[in-house]
């Protein structure tokens, strides 16, 4: 048993001791629970790249409870064990988006854990994420897996049509003009499609110029330059034919679809998107669709030479503010934000977060786009920052932004009164 004496010694170590070392002997627990979706536990614990919870477990004797949910379960699921005065889960998965400023007051900031027993090489970790999870200076969750926005093109439809590969996004713009044109058979191809009914990717267009809706300190930039370019750039595309008619009502599932058969040739979607896009037994252009990183203005080119700052979306490793081993459950996130085992849930099918694993060799030739997708997360942002009014934001983002593509509004008055109409809602 530890004496007040013994507790003191181990105080003034804790620069020099790991902090489970010093937190753990008095009530190590038998298990972990961890609250997550499945795929958290699937890319943690698969068979491809191994388990990387298996040596922690082994190595302290504590075993791990999989508590696994969908998506808003999950979450309604967390912040209410979270407003317990106590709860038994551990450590649990939040999505950034989830990660407002008032949930902040549910989760144990980390800083103190860190400082004590700290992170491998936290600077490893692309800075974009860890940005988008410290809220008044303090850290409240680790990044674990993310989908970030890659350029994806249909080849064949490029050299049908002696279009060379863009290389700025003015390229871009030009080329879906030039590939959108009418097969000797009557079908129709366009050049360029995003979804019609949400936001995300029009902010990918902004990026381009390093443009946002909402910037990371909740500041408007959608009648900014950059935003105003981007909706334009949308506005020209449907007036030219460049997108169907029926643009608003188009799914992200539309999208895909619509690759998958040659009826597009560009679109922006999440890089992981170009296996179902060249699934031989779906596509009909396998191995036909690349991915590249989303490629900035040619005015932007000196500061963003490989990638524009495209959106990324991630999940996060956090502590419940009640919980009660959170020493031990900091080991573990600590454990498995290691270099090592970030390799093996990427190997397990993870999108990984740190800089090192996408020179993982192994990695490296299973994911040929793994060079851009890096590139990208080194600048890459998420697409606004969370807040209790983000999605009746982006609700109105999106009912002015198809007034404006359509014709129905001017671009800089419809992004206008979507500044008008959202800042209100901002925090």
């Amino acid at each position: 048993m530890l004496n007040r004496r013994t507790l003191l010694q181990a105080g003034t170590a804790l620069t020099s001791l790991a902090l489970p070392v010093a937190g753990w002997s008095q009530a190590k627990p038998d298990k972990l629970t961890i609250l997550c979706h499945r795929v958290h536990r699937s890319v943690l614990t698969g068979d491809k790249g191994g388990d990387a919870t298996a040596e922690w477990t082994r190595r302290h004797g504590i075993g791990i409870e999989w508590i696994t949910l969908d998506t808003g379960p999950l979450h309604e699921r967390l912040f209410r064990e979270s407003s317990l005065s106590s709860t038994s889960v551990d450590l649990a998965f939040l999505l950034n988006t989830r990660a407002t400023p008032n949930v902040t007051n549910l989760l144990e900031p980390l800083d103190g854990l860190m400082k004590a027993d700290a992170l491998e090489d936290p600077a490893d970790i692309f800075p974009g994420l860890l940005a988008a999870m410290r809220f008044g200076g303090k850290t409240y969750a680790v990044p674990h897996r993310h989908a970030t926005t890659g350029f994806h093109y249909n080849e064949a439809i490029f050299k049908e049509k002696g279009v060379p590969i863009p290389r700025t996004f003015e390229d871009v713009i030009e080329a879906a003009k030039k590939l959108t044109f009418t097969r000797a058979d009557g079908s129709q191809v366009f050049g360029f499609l995003i979804e019609g009914d949400n936001y995300p990717n029009v902010i990918d267009m902004a990026r381009a110029y390093d443009g946002d809706f909402i910037t990371g300190d909740y500041k408007l930039g959608v009648n900014e330059p950059a935003m105003l370019r981007a909706v334009q750039t949308l506005r020209d595309f449907y007036a030219a034919g460049v997108m169907p008619r029926n643009w608003t009502a188009i799914k992200g599932e539309e999208v895909n679809t619509w690759m998958q058969s040659g009826r597009v040739a560009m679109t922006i979607t999440s890089f992981g998107r170009t296996q179902f896009y060249n699934d031989k037994e779906k596509s009909r252009h396998p191995g036909d669709i690349k991915v590249m990183a989303l490629p900035a203005s040619r005015d932007l080119k000196a500061k963003f030479p490989q990638a524009a700052p495209a959106k990324t979306e991630f999940w996060a490793m956090c502590i419940p503010k009640s919980a009660r081993n959170k020493p031990v459950a900091w080991s573990l996130i600590k454990e498995l934000s290691s270099k090592s085992n970030t390799v093996k849930a990427a190997l397990n099918g993870n999108g990984p977060v740190r800089a090192s694993a996408y020179k993982d060799a192994e990695f490296a030739a299973r994911m040929p786009y793994a060079a851009a997708e890096a590139a990208t997360l080194k600048v890459a942002r998420v697409p606004i920052p969370a807040f209790d009014n983000a999605a009746k934001a982006g609700d109105i983002f999106v009912e002015e932004l198809q007034a404006a593509v359509l014709g129905r509004k001017g671009v800089a008055l419809a992004m206008d009164d979507v500044a008008r109409r959202v800042k209100p809602l901002l925090p």
